[in-house]
């Protein structure tokens, strides 16, 4: 294990990682016994696993923190989940195949890390911020069997890259944290406000806040789902 120190204090203990489908950096759980909940972070476009994990120190020490890094490497540095692609006549647009693998990627990975690592693979909960959200919420809705909990920051809900049959899926189980900057210019809080009325529909218990920031995360928005996230795991 690496230490990680702040200001000459151990902070936590970062473990060296298995080889496993998807880059990654694992912060362990501090429980000795049974199989500890878990907690994967999937970050935005052109950023990286290292991004997110800033958090770790942070969040409840009982869980196994799991920061992953998206599989598709971007020029000159950063990593994408999928393509946004900029045209004079299409415009911005998505490669939602890529979507759509990457997705399936995270399920696979899900499963992978928690048998690797021994985790309790009925205890998962999602972490995702813009991109990584959009993602997060195509694999709970579409797999929501793996997931018990997801924190959506800065992110909205396409349901373009979520299974065709997914309304009929078994969400009693699955809670999800919504966040949007009110101000947000990468994407419009006008299109995570839709997560509710859509959530609500499939009966999924769900919170919804907004907070006075752009495209980012404000120190009362962590506090927030950091609260909410403790009662559930």
């Amino acid at each position: 294990m690496v230490p990680i120190f702040k200001n000459g204090s151990l902070l936590y203990l970062r473990m060296t990682t298995a080889p496993l489908s998807l880059e990654h950096l694992i912060r362990p759980s501090s429980l000795t016994e049974g199989k500890p909940p878990v907690l994967f972070m999937f970050h935005g476009y052109g950023s990286n696993e290292e991004d997110l994990f800033s958090f770790a120190s942070e969040l409840p020490k009982e869980l196994c923190i799991i920061s992953v890094r998206a599989p598709y490497p971007m020029q000159p540095y950063g990593n994408a989940w999928y393509a946004i692609n900029f045209e004079a006549e299409k415009g911005k647009w998505n490669n939602e195949e890529e979507a759509v693998l990457s997705r399936d990627k995270i399920k696979v990975f899900i499963e992978e890390a928690c048998k690797t690592y021994g985790l309790d693979e009925k205890n998962v909960t999602l972490l995702g911020f813009s991109q990584g959200t959009i993602l997060s919420y195509a694999v709970a809705l579409s797999y929501p069997e793996l997931v018990k909990n997801v924190i959506a920051l800065s992110g909205y809900i396409n349901e373009n890259l979520i299974l065709k049959n997914y309304r009929e899926n078994n969400f009693k189980d699955l809670k999800i944290y919504v966040s949007h900057g009110s101000v947000d210019q990468v994407i419009p809080v006008a299109w995570a406000q839709q997560a509710p009325g859509i959530l609500k529909n499939l009966n999924i218990d769900h919170v919804y806040e907004e907070f006075p920031v752009g495209h980012g995360v404000a120190p009362q928005n962590f506090y927030s789902f950091k609260t909410w996230l403790q009662d559930k795991i």
